[in-house]
């Protein structure tokens, strides 16, 4: 049984719209829309391994970034309608390329449908599943992937709703997220990885360095550190922004994060004595590392 998008309320926005006739908030119809599906080796190394991670970028997304390295899908919508069963073939056809894991990237208002087709495919189904999320997530939208969603990597963006409000359009984003990350940890536990280091089961919360924010970094750090259990998670400080899509009309986040502010967020990592963690070297903040949407896999 499929989900009825005639009132959609899959995700915090809670829009109402009748998915079945036009896009909700999220550019997103009632049909699986996806722009890519290929081995990706640039996610955390217990995510990518020596394989890579089998992942799919979903079109659409429930937020509204200004500064998106990704806007060609997550806004422009360009991607390729799917059934349910062509999203399963192509589940199987990157674990068959061996894969690690199955990454569902910008997931979050595809939430039923994934459901469904992770309970259609069952066991034939053999390695662990990626939620990869902006962490704008709904409690009700999770609770429906218990069992199914092996790992979870949600960002954690914004500690200030003036913030989230201004560069993403979502003024509860905090609220949100921290709710979201509580709950993901209690589906899965304490991170468990197998002999060659990837991650099995667990929560990665990841958190990107946003230009002139560092307050709010600290801020949110504070939060994981005395909410979850460190030795139990894995915390990813990302230092890749880069300006892209509208960004250039907002001057204060128009440029790369400077070394002083990332080393700010690092230390103040270090200071709290967070158990696991990965940091990015300073040159990821390059377009080369955005993929190029071109329907691979599909």
């Amino acid at each position: 049984m499929e989900y009825n998008f005639s009132c959609c309320s899959i995700c915090p926005r809670s829009c109402m719209i009748d998915r079945t006739k036009k896009i909700g908030k999220c550019n997103a119809g009632s049909a699986i829309r996806i722009a890519k599906a290929f081995i990706h080796k640039w996610e955390e190394p217990c995510i990518s391994g020596t394989k890579g991670s089998g992942t799919i970028f979903f079109s659409g997304c429930n937020l509204k970034c200004v500064f998106c390295q990704n806007y060609k899908i997550s806004q422009d919508n360009f991607g390729k309608e799917l059934s349910h069963e062509e999203l399963q073939q192509i589940i199987l056809n990157l674990q068959q390329k061996g894969a690690h894991n199955i990454n569902f990237v910008s997931p979050s208002h595809y939430t039923m449908s994934i459901m469904e087709c992770l309970k259609d495919l069952g066991s034939s189904l053999r390695i662990p599943v990626v939620y990869n999320s902006n962490g704008y997530d709904s409690l009700s939208g999770l609770k429906l992937l218990d069992g199914l969603v092996n790992v979870y990597l949600p960002d954690i963006k914004y500690f200030k709703n003036e913030s989230s409000l201004k560069y993403s359009d979502a003024k509860d984003y905090f609220n949100t997220a921290s709710a979201a990350v509580l709950e993901m940890y209690r589906q899965t536990g304490r991170a468990q990885f197998n002999e060659e280091g990837i991650m099995q089961k667990g929560l990665i919360i990841r958190h990107l360095v946003l230009p002139g924010m560092t307050g709010e970094s600290i801020k949110i750090l504070e939060f994981i550190k005395s909410n979850l259990p460190s030795d139990d998670i894995v915390v990813s400080i990302m230092s890749q922004y880069t300006p892209f899509y509208h960004s250039y009309l907002y001057p204060e986040i128009d440029r790369r994060i400077i070394r002083k502010e990332y080393e700010k967020v690092l230390n103040y990592f270090l200071k709290l004595d967070f158990a696991n963690g990965y940091f990015q070297e300073r040159d990821s903040a390059d377009s080369k590392y955005v993929p190029d949407f071109d329907l691979e896999g599909i």
